[in-house]
């Protein structure tokens, strides 16, 4: 259509989406990190990696990004992967406002652990997902029926109370089973209670240019937090970081979970053999995910191991051996093609943290 002929006050944003694939294509450069594994197995992951991170920015910062009328998402699932998610959980988010009051309301169902944590998401800003609050199942009052109701605002609240600040964005909820074919999750709902308006607002060019921005500047700012972590966990290899939680923690991670990161790096014919007594806890678990800490493919393959299924020791102890095939003995994990990559070793509401050892065999 010629400018003459183009109707009064009509708007052409080619070059906002440009200039959003143009920034959503920098998040490439994790790809050509020196640091950063160049097998085919590795890139091809890394490239799907991207594409993942890229579906997810777009549910949050656009699809489910007002905070007037909250919307509950799924963070990552049995394909989008984020920072070691752990196959044990369904990570659901809702993205809100720290001057706004909401309503979660649910039904406790039989999942053994369940938390809902308020964050400040500064991903596309400097890696940090800072906990501005936090409450779990052990916290709350429930009813006779398992039914719940939490409040999440500013100011204290009766009851079940989930804490925020200013700068609140975000609502994570962990739902961590044993077994997730047995155990029915808890469901949830969530509804704004203070004063807004009644019906969203009409979509304006400026605000789909900011929330596609934004979406680049997340893609970009997670990847390269995550590509981060590996190369500094891969600078000691075949050992459990004990490093200081709370840096786990600021990235959005729960306070009630230890996390032991592990970088392995293995030749054809080695395996990982990773030694743990168990302390009392309330769950834990052992994962192998890749470069991109991304949980293996736990749908398919035996990628991890949590306390409820693992095989023990006469005392106590668990063996766990990462390989390319089960040797026989101890609890088997699928390397799944890999050679090297990240793990994680969680203990959660454990009385003490102690750190399993590792040693590299030949099988």
């Amino acid at each position: 259509m010629s400018e003459e002929r183009r109707p009064e006050g009509d708007i052409r944003l080619e070059r906002s989406w440009r200039d959003f694939c143009a920034r959503l294509a920098d998040a490439g450069e994790i790809l050509s990190r020196p640091q950063a594994p160049g097998t085919a197995l590795d890139q091809a992951e890394g490239l799907r990696y991207l594409s993942r991170l890229t579906r997810t920015a777009l549910n949050m910062l656009v699809d489910s990004s007002d905070p007037d009328f909250p919307r509950l998402f799924l963070l990552c699932d049995d394909a989008i992967k984020i920072g070691a998610d752990n196959p044990d959980n369904l990570y659901q988010q809702i993205v809100v406002r720290g001057d706004r009051d909401y309503r979660i309301r649910g039904h406790r169902g039989t999942v053994p652990y369940f938390s809902i944590g308020s964050k400040a998401n500064r991903y596309a800003i400097d890696g940090t997902m800072a906990s501005t609050g936090e409450i779990e199942f052990a916290d709350m009052a429930m009813e006779p029926d398992g039914s719940f109701e939490i409040i999440a605002s500013k100011t204290e609240k009766p009851g079940n109370w989930l804490p925020m600040a200013d700068d609140t964005t975000l609502l994570i909820i962990r739902q961590t089973f044993n077994d997730k074919s047995r155990e029915t999750p808890a469901s949830v709902q969530v509804e704004r209670i203070s004063e807004g308006p009644a019906l969203p607002g009409l979509l304006t060019p400026e605000r789909i240019e900011a929330q596609l921005l934004g979406a680049a500047q997340w893609v970009r700012g997670t990847a390269s937090t995550f590509a981060d972590w590996s190369e500094r966990f891969m600078t000691q290899p075949n050992r459990i970081h004990d490093g200081d939680q709370e840096i786990f923690w600021r990235a959005g991670g729960d306070p009630n979970i230890w996390y032991g990161h592990l970088y392995y790096r293995l030749a054809p014919g080695e395996a990982l053999v990773i030694e743990a007594k168990p302390p009392r806890c309330r769950f834990w678990n052992f994962q192998l995910d890749n470069w991109w800490m991304e949980s293996l493919d736990h749908v398919h393959r035996k990628v991890w191991v949590n306390g409820a299924q693992a095989r023990y020791k006469a005392d106590g102890g668990v063996i766990v051996v990462c390989a390319d095939s089960d040797p026989g003995y101890g609890n088997w994990i699928d390397l799944s093609g890999h050679r090297e990559g990240t793990a994680l070793w969680r203990w959660i509401d454990a009385d003490e943290h102690p750190v399993p050892r590792c040693r590299v065999v030949k099988l």
